[in-house]
């Protein structure tokens, strides 16, 4: 295999038929600057029908080209079809890289593809870079239970595959091409040899509460919390400040908080203006997952990782420091 008969970089764009997924979106205009240093062109693949509209909003991405696929087999996900579809177009193309968001679709097709063009498939990096001796993205993601910042080649394969979790990278677009190049393929699977069945579909209702990714502010409770009975105090602060409850995972696996509001590479990037943290170690897998325009971060131990990450660093009891904050903001009110 030669690494130069391999060029451009793809980028999965999932969508319901009806709208686009924003992380395709977040993706696109991520890699536009990863392909205007490598040289490549960035094309969007989209299977099914998906309508113009939200195709225009993948094409102000910056993207140079859109590969559309019809045929059969494309009426609701299956790993099947759509690992076969990226197979086919991967072997006619030639791509060097292949992006897809880390979705729970995404996460299920993406290796599957990647095994059948006997390629790598990295998950969730938190950072892209590029070596430019060896013309191999680098996926750099937390390692070792947070501990480490690892950087993940795929140095003798191609194409180079990685899912991206939604929210990882911001989606700012730069405006759309003079030229878009579209390629329109066909490529059918028959429907008998998917092997699960779509049997109906229930939305499911969500709690505003727990949606906690587009937050201007969110009050973040760690390990450092004793037990549930302390939990009210942060949620009050939180709606004092206008903002939303979150955890990080230890919290989840005590079984104090649901899932939905684990913040950190295993569960919800977030991007608040105002970011509280109490009791929080501070791994990088935790830390990884914030980027906020003000980080304070609150606990007793002053040596602990959180400190330097924080723009504002209290040392003492979370709980004290929580209360004190309640009340200083409800005189401020008075």
């Amino acid at each position: 295999m030669k690494k130069s008969d391999y060029q451009n970089m793809w980028v999965y764009i999932e969508h319901d038929g009806r709208t686009a997924a924003p992380v395709g979106l977040e993706l696109c205009c991520e890699l536009r600057k990863l392909c205007d240093q490598t040289g490549d062109r960035l094309f969007a693949v989209v299977l099914g029908e998906l309508p113009e509209s939200e195709l225009d909003k993948v094409k102000d991405c910056g993207i140079d080209g859109i590969i559309r696929v019809s045929g059969t087999g494309y009426e609701y996900f299956n790993t099947d079809a759509w690992a076969k579809a990226f197979t086919v177009l991967s072997r006619k193309y030639n791509p060097s890289a292949i992006f897809v968001g880390g979705t729970i679709d995404g996460r299920d097709f993406a290796p599957r593809f990647a095994v059948q063009l006997e390629t790598g498939c990295t998950s969730d990096a938190m950072e892209l870079g590029w070596d430019a001796e060896t013309g191999d993205i680098q996926f750099i993601e937390p390692a070792v239970g947070g501990k480490i910042m690892a950087v993940i080649t795929v140095p003798a394969l191609r194409p180079q595959v990685g899912t991206i979790r939604p929210g990882t990278f911001p989606c700012a677009p730069v405006g759309a091409k003079q030229e878009i190049e579209r390629i329109e393929e066909r490529i059918d699977f028959d429907p008998e040899k998917i092997r699960c069945r779509h049997l109906g579909f229930i939305p499911d209702e969500s709690d505003p509460e727990l949606d906690i990714a587009n937050a201007d502010c969110i009050v973040c409770v760690g390990n450092g919390l004793k037990d549930s009975e302390h939990l009210e105090r942060y949620r009050t602060l939180a709606k004092l400040l206008g903002g939303k409850l979150g955890c990080t995972r230890p919290l989840y696996d005590r079984g104090i908080l649901p899932y939905k509001l684990q913040i950190g590479q295993s569960g919800v990037m977030v991007k608040p203006k105002l970011y509280i943290s109490f009791g929080v170690s501070g791994a990088v897998n935790h830390t990884a997952g914030v980027d906020a325009d003000v980080f304070v971060a609150v606990g007793k131990n002053p040596e602990a990782q959180i400190f330097n990450y924080c723009d504002y660093g209290i040392v003492g009891d979370m709980d004290e420091v929580c209360d004190e904050m309640i009340a200083q903001i409800k005189a401020l009110r008075q």
